[in-house]
């Protein structure tokens, strides 16, 4: 009997800087409902889904850059959809900004959780890989500081155990990177989420601008193949406070076939029936990681962060 999880991408438009936490768990609501209604099991919110995507922005007030932040989950205005996802049945994974003081100080990161159909978190995670810059660029047409805003994540790359399944996730900027998608590989994963905020020009390499969801497929069909396993990725789109970011909200099959896209820049759901047992082929050949990878040779993935050519 095949393992099928009927998975709901939930792509959202803009929102702004003067929507209220509670106007967007609304949004968010919403489409759980629909999602439900349209046979969905589970459902994958963005990055950062709860607000507008501050980091860019400057914002020099310490007061109003925690605003944008959760000190618990779930939260007074996030309390409505944890109950909403247990009445109706339906589990779903969130990313949003964390305030964290469990180490003795004030910590900020960037963190999606995963929670089961009734409503208890199985996991969190913590963004680790984090783009952009630290410093303060008045000359640039929008800010990317999340370097700034943002602790590196200390939780690492896990899976757990949800939806009959074994699932990850990780954040945006970690879906580029091969290392983030193998070491949920090597835990058997079968789903990976990843929500994000992507804008479409890149002010210093502008030449890019033009392949930002050609890259964006590229390396979520490539992490699923190479991984066996299914990956939901779930934007926020649209032009959110004067920046223009890619939408293609898209469902991943192990094959590195997409299943499903949104083709549009709002509010949008996208729904597959997920066999979570479709990589297990691959696992078993091509990519049977205990029978053909060769570790020996790999050293120097950990050993190296900065590429060094040769003599």
């Amino acid at each position: 009997m095949p393992r099928i999880l009927a998975v709901a991408a939930a792509q959202m438009g803009p929102v702004s800087r003067a929507d209220s936490r509670a106007s967007v768990v609304k949004r968010l609501i919403d489409m759980m409902r629909q999602a439900k209604a349209m046979g969905a099991e589970v459902i994958a919110y963005p990055e950062a889904a709860l607000t507008a995507f501050f980091p860019h922005w400057f914002v020099a007030d310490e007061a109003e850059l925690d605003a944008y932040f959760e000190r618990a989950m779930p939260s007074k205005d996030t309390q409505a959809l944890f109950d909403e996802a247990k009445r109706l049945g339906v589990g779903f994974h969130l990313g949003y900004c964390e305030l964290d003081f469990s180490a003795g100080r004030k910590r900020r990161f960037n963190t999606a959780i995963v929670v089961d159909r009734t409503g208890e978190i199985v996991g969190k995670y913590r963004k680790i890989h984090l783009p952009g810059h630290q410093e303060h660029r008045p000359q640039a047409p929008f800010q990317n500081l999340e370097k700034r805003y943002f602790e590196v994540g200390d939780l690492g790359f896990q899976a757990w155990r949800a939806f009959g399944g074994v699932v990850g996730t990780m954040i945006c900027n970690d879906r580029r990177w091969p290392e983030a998608f193998r070491v949920l590989g090597l835990q058997g994963v079968e789903m990976v989420f990843c929500g994000y905020n992507t804008p479409v020009h890149h002010p210093a390499s502008p030449e890019h601008d033009r392949l930002g969801q050609f890259h964006n497929e590229l390396s979520m069909q490539a992490g699923a193949y190479q991984n066996c396993t299914w990956v939901i990725g779930v934007a926020k789109a649209g032009v959110e406070e004067g920046v223009d970011t890619i939408a293609g909200s898209t469902i991943v099959a192990p094959t590195g076939e997409i299943a499903a896209r949104c083709s549009t820049n709002g509010d949008e759901l996208i729904v597959a029936r997920c066999d979570l047992d479709l990589g297990k082929s691959y696992r078993e050949t091509t990519f049977n990681f205990a029978k053909h990878r060769r570790v020996e040779h790999y050293t120097m993935i950990v050993e190296r962060t900065g590429a060094i050519p040769p003599n």
